[in-house]
């Protein structure tokens, strides 16, 4: 036998060995993907899809608006035209973004124009924020299935995304926060103001009145 003859196979091997291997490699992850809502309360819009299996995680902040970095006094105040809204971060393999834009109007009351639950003021009206034809499409097409569903209008919008700035670290995560902040309940860690603060606002019962069984997370 050549050493031409004996390379052969040693090169076929090698070349079984390493289709083999390829083909045992996880395929690639698809890109993770954002989804940005506007529910009134930051706060309860993060707490409730942070929850949801796929979602890698949410953050609080504002869009919408014409004035940069705004703080989250300016924005409650009124005037800059900022929603309070979470930009959620997903892994498009494991939750699809219509099945977030189900369960984003059902946690919401999208029957409402003038703000959220205790929360009024146009910082705290409801949106779905899309980036091109195709999210806009399938947005238009969800909130449409969820008015039949619901029996009545739906005045959420769907609006074109821009700038999202988050806000401050002391509102990210504020219904797992520890600080002692002072409520009308008197001092509280800021998880048991979060939820005395829901349950006194009113969001759950509300929510659960519209959509009964259907709601993801009133309760939660």
């Amino acid at each position: 036998m050549t050493l031409t003859d004996h390379i052969k196979p040693v090169a076929l091997f090698t070349l079984i060995v390493f289709a083999a291997a390829l083909r045992s490699l996880p395929a690639s992850a698809a890109p993770a993907e954002t989804l940005t809502v506007a529910g009134g309360c930051f706060w309860c819009v993060e707490s409730d899809f942070e929850k949801v299996p796929g979602v890698i995680g949410a953050v609080s902040g504002f869009t919408g608006g014409t004035v940069k970095n705004p703080t989250y006094k300016q924005v409650t105040k009124g005037g800059t035209g900022h929603y309070e809204a979470v930009q959620i971060t997903f892994d498009p393999a494991k939750v699809s973004r219509e099945r977030l834009l189900e369960m984003f109007l059902r946690s919401v009351d999208p029957t409402d124009a003038g703000g959220q639950f205790c929360d009024r003021g146009d910082s705290y009206r409801t949106a779905i924020f899309v980036s091109n034809k195709s999210e806009k499409a399938l947005a238009e097409r969800v909130k449409a299935e969820a008015q039949s569903d619901l029996g009545q209008k739906i005045v959420t919008p769907v609006k074109s995304a821009g700038a999202f700035y988050p806000a401050d670290a002391s509102h990210q995560d504020y219904y797992k926060g520890k600080n002692l902040v002072i409520t009308r309940f008197g001092p509280k860690r800021q998880k048991t103001a979060y939820k005395l603060y829901r349950e006194a606002c009113g969001r759950d019962a509300r929510v659960k009145q519209l959509w009964g069984s259907a709601a993801p997370f009133a309760g939660s």
